[in-house]
């Protein structure tokens, strides 16, 4: 690809709209009974949508009993995003001294990954603290019902979100156009990458999944990338853990946002239906197998799903363990750490699987990665709080600042708490690295160089250098300036740093595969090469030539060449999104053009 045709790496989000709470097709009180269960005491739904025998299970996932209060989402019928707000509270003795309750919304899907569902948060749990003291109050889910429920139909397909101004239709225009596999785009809308979150000069809602991508950082820590790669390649992704199940629920939104393909990528990429999203599927138990049993990339995906960009895989949460055991259901299981490991003497990780293989580990060069090395991690004021109350996060890393923290990290080791998740070192980069410090005779390497130069160039723009600048304080600046000198979000910087990765990941690997056949059929030149080439669902086609992948493609991509896990990684990328067999060669050691090692 010529530089001409190369795209900038900055985030293009919508203009800012006033937050409003989306309206609601179903509001229900489900209370624990100690002879029947959990039940439905009261329930109000739009015609048409049933919610019996499904949200009482959905909404009271297993274990709640050992908490206080809880929030819980799920989806319901692949339509409509749920949340309930759970409450403990105390009660007679007849009723074991426990009285559990819990009051949920159903909001369709329509208005986003989550249907905007967390902006009900408050308001739920709310209600549900004046229920627990006095469950046959249902005037105030009369009330709350009359509020917010859903009136219109046709907004159910079509929220008001701005969709209708002169930009957006000339995007959906575009978009109709046939794609380089020559099918046309099904999506009416595109997946933003920022937009999934607030627009300009928006704060996020109290209850934004995104407000805890911090902790997802902080708890996964290196893991989140061999995490993040096995989303990019559409797994389905089980996360196993305890109650409460908030925190387990924002870590699905978050993997699933940080591993959407931005639009830039849209038309570079020949699979069809391209997956531009990983299918978040929020809380789910043992009575969601039938859709646990969808997204393999063995099956074909329904026509909703396609259309809406999440043919193939998904990631979901649960505290059922049964499912743990039935490895036919998921492609990674991630074994979360109980809240009290907290209390730990040492330091207790995420345990990621593919089924029953080995744990999976984080590279060497992921424990290097900003993320890991804290260049992006926010850090609060101890002695200050802004106007509202709450401590603002101070400003992230200019690039300057973001070159020399890249530098230390890459020269520092990983700290001994992260040696445990990380790969060893193989004996060839042991090799490598000696070689490069005896011929380097303590000089700085070029290859620690550019590897730092990289990860600053997924850095740039993202900072500001004005600490105690208003527009730093936390969720207040959610937008990119196009002209790349404005900062942003600690939530937004994480995303935009995780997408300019997938950019650079995917757009090396397109023009690899489309110099090698430029090469090898330079004839080929028409609109229908990739439709031929990618054959059905992108499965590899008879007379393929094999993509070859050199260990300077792997460093231009910012991937490891001495891992072999990388390796796989890369070529199950391009077996999965060109339908292509890749030959990866990894890191070598050469002395006067032989190669030693």
């Amino acid at each position: 690809m010529s530089p001409a045709k190369r795209h900038s790496l900055h985030l293009e989000l919508p203009n800012a709209h006033a937050e409003e709470l989306p309206h609601v097709a179903a509001l229900f009180l489900i209370l624990f009974d100690v002879k029947a269960g959990y039940t439905i005491a009261w329930k109000r739904s739009i015609p048409g949508l049933d919610i019996t025998d499904s949200v009482e299970y959905k909404s009271l996932p297993s274990g709640l009993h050992n908490v206080d209060e809880d929030a819980v989402y799920f989806v319901h019928n692949d339509a409509y995003a749920g949340v309930s707000s759970f409450i403990n509270g105390k009660a007679e003795e007849s009723e074991r001294n426990a009285l559990m309750l819990a009051v949920g919304a159903l909001i369709p899907l329509s208005y986003g990954r989550l249907g905007k569902s967390w902006r009900h948060g408050e308001g739920l749990r709310a209600l549900a603290r004046d229920l627990v003291r006095d469950p046959s109050n249902t005037n105030l889910l009369d009330d709350y019902w009359q509020d917010h429920q859903h009136r219109n139909e046709e907004e159910t397909i079509r929220p008001t979100s701005g969709d209708d101004s002169p930009s957006a239709m000339s995007e959906k225009r575009r978009r109709a156009k046939s794609s380089p596999n020559g099918q046309p785009r099904t999506r009416d809308r595109a997946v933003s990458s920022a937009s999934a979150l607030a627009p300009p000069g928006q704060i996020l809602s109290a209850h934004h999944p995104a407000l805890s991508l911090s902790t997802f950082l902080d708890t996964f820590g290196p893991l989140v990338f061999p995490l993040y790669k096995a989303a990019l390649l559409r797994k389905r992704i089980l996360l196993i853990g305890q109650a409460p199940v908030e925190l387990a629920c924002n870590f699905v939104y978050n993997l699933s946002v940080i591993s959407t393909l931005p639009s830039a990528l849209h038309d570079l990429l020949p699979l069809s239906p391209l997956p531009t999203r990983l299918r978040p599927l929020f809380s789910v138990g043992v009575h969601d197998i039938p859709t646990l049993s969808t997204g393999s990339r063995t099956s074909q995906p329904t026509e909703t799903l396609a259309s809406e960009g999440q043919a193939y895989g998904w990631i979901a949460c649960t505290t059922d363990e049964i499912l743990s055991v039935k490895d036919h259901l998921y492609d990674t299981l991630v074994t979360l750490p109980p809240s009290y490991s907290s209390q730990a003497q040492s330091r207790v990780w995420p345990r990621i699987q593919r089924k029953k293989a080995a744990t999976v580990k984080a590279t060497q060069r992921d424990a290097r990665r900003p993320p890991s090395s804290s260049c992006l991690q926010p850090t609060r004021y101890t002695d200050a709080e802004d106007n509202n109350g709450s401590a603002p996060f101070l400003p992230l890393p200019s690039l300057e600042q973001a070159t020399t923290t890249g530098h230390e990290a890459i020269s520092s080791a990983p700290s001994d708490d992260e040696q445990p998740i990380l790969e060893p070192q193989s004996w060839s980069a042991l090799a490598y690295n000696s070689f490069m410090w005896w011929a380097s005779a303590g000089e700085k390497r070029t290859d620690l160089e550019e590897e730092s130069e990289y990860d600053s160039s997924l850095l740039a723009n993202l900072g500001s250098s004005d600490p105690h600048s208003p527009s730093r304080r936390r969720g207040s600046d959610m937008g990119l300036d196009s002209g790349g000198d404005a900062g942003v979000g600690f939530e937004m910087a994480v995303i935009a740093y995780f997408h300019r990765f997938t950019v650079l990941i995917l757009r090396t690997l397109s023009e690899i595969v489309d110099s090698q056949d430029d090469v090898s059929h330079p004839e080929s030149e028409n609109d229908n090469e990739y439709e031929d080439r990618s054959g059905a669902g992108g499965r590899e086609r008879e007379g393929d030539e094999v993509v070859e992948i050199t260990s300077d493609d792997m460093t231009r991509m910012g991937l490891d060449v001495w891992s072999e896990s990388d390796r796989l990684f890369v070529e199950e990328l391009v077996d999965f999104y060109w339908g292509r067999r890749a030959s990866v060669n990894g890191g070598r050691v050469e002395c006067c053009g032989v190669r030693v090692l």
